[in-house]
């Protein structure tokens, strides 16, 4: 990917099973100033949907990424439970145990709802939470997966129980792993598809090759995967800032209702932009993404 720097490429292992990882870091010393920052991916992608925001975030950060368990070139074992509390545990350890102080979680679609998660639970080892487009429900909603929502239409369409034949979810999921569907679902939701190219399609469909891909969509999209807990109660237990980064033109949720619920819910400081962008900001315009990233991490902690 021609938009990359040299990042170190290195494994780690969560609960027994690799995990995937890449960081890089200015020349020279990190200032006690500047927390480190944690990027965390959404459903189907990986640590290669950073490209554009490692290499510009590591000229002054140091900036880490890991693949998720059951994502990119993670491990995907059929024995584990799927969801938010799994991968908000795999970031509270990666912080603890491989990068050792103040984190700024940075996520998109279910890795947002995963950086919430993991912040609430790290306290003062999370130095902020930011979140483009996440994923997640409120208490006073009806839950739902708002980055599945082309699950939930295809349930509406077909019907749960025959989207519950093995045979059948194997057709879907030979279906969305062939390139051409890829391409066509990114360019759904990208609203300016520039940047949908060949690398992106690459890096979505090489990991559905990996044994035990199959078994993480169908835990996923049989509804097995335990949903987490609402928003506002991590809300109401996160002590770290919090910034708001929305691709308000997203086909995947209602941005507008959304954005609503999370000012309701939201810390009073909290920090919002609203970008003209899709479900994810950080890829199609990323150029504005580490802008406002990192103009609020100065207001934050460059005095």
């Amino acid at each position: 990917m021609s938009a990359q720097i040299a990042a170190s490429n290195t494994s780690w292992s969560y609960l027994g099973h690799g995990v995937h990882c890449v960081s890089s870091r200015p020349v020279g010393d990190v200032s006690k100033k500047s927390p480190a920052i944690l990027l965390v991916h959404g459903f189907g992608a990986s640590t290669d949907h950073w490209r554009y925001n490692i290499p510009v975030l590591s000229l002054t950060h140091e900036v880490h990424a890991l693949d998720l368990l059951g994502f990119g070139r993670s491990s995907k074992p059929g024995e584990l439970s799927y969801g938010g509390e799994l991968w908000r545990d795999q970031l509270v350890s990666y912080v603890k145990e491989r990068i050792g102080r103040p984190t700024v979680l940075v996520g998109n679609s279910l890795g947002g709802y995963a950086a919430l998660a993991a912040g609430a639970d790290l306290g003062t080892d999370a130095a902020g939470v930011v979140l483009l487009n996440a994923a997640g429900y409120f208490s006073d909603s009806i839950k739902r997966r708002d980055s599945m929502s082309w699950f939930a239409k295809a349930r509406q369409k077909i019907g749960s129980g025959i989207l519950r034949d093995p045979l059948v979810q194997r057709l879907i999921f030979e279906n969305l792993r062939n390139p051409s569907t890829i391409r066509r679902t990114l360019k759904q939701v990208y609203i300016d598809s520039t940047n949908v190219d060949e690398d992106l399609v690459e890096a979505i469909r090489r990991p559905s090759l990996d044994p035990g891909a199959f078994g993480v969509f169908r835990s996923v999209f049989d509804g097995r995967t335990p949903q987490g807990r609402p928003l506002d109660e991590l809300f109401a237990e996160l002590k770290a800032p919090l910034l708001l980064l929305w691709g308000k033109l997203d086909p995947w949720m209602n941005s507008e209702g959304k954005r609503a619920s999370f000012r309701r819910y939201a810390p009073t400081a909290t920090t919002e932009v609203v970008l003209e962008a899709g479900h994810c900001p950080h890829d199609e315009i990323p150029e504005q993404v580490n802008s406002h990233l990192l103009q609020w991490l100065n207001s934050l902690y460059i005095k």
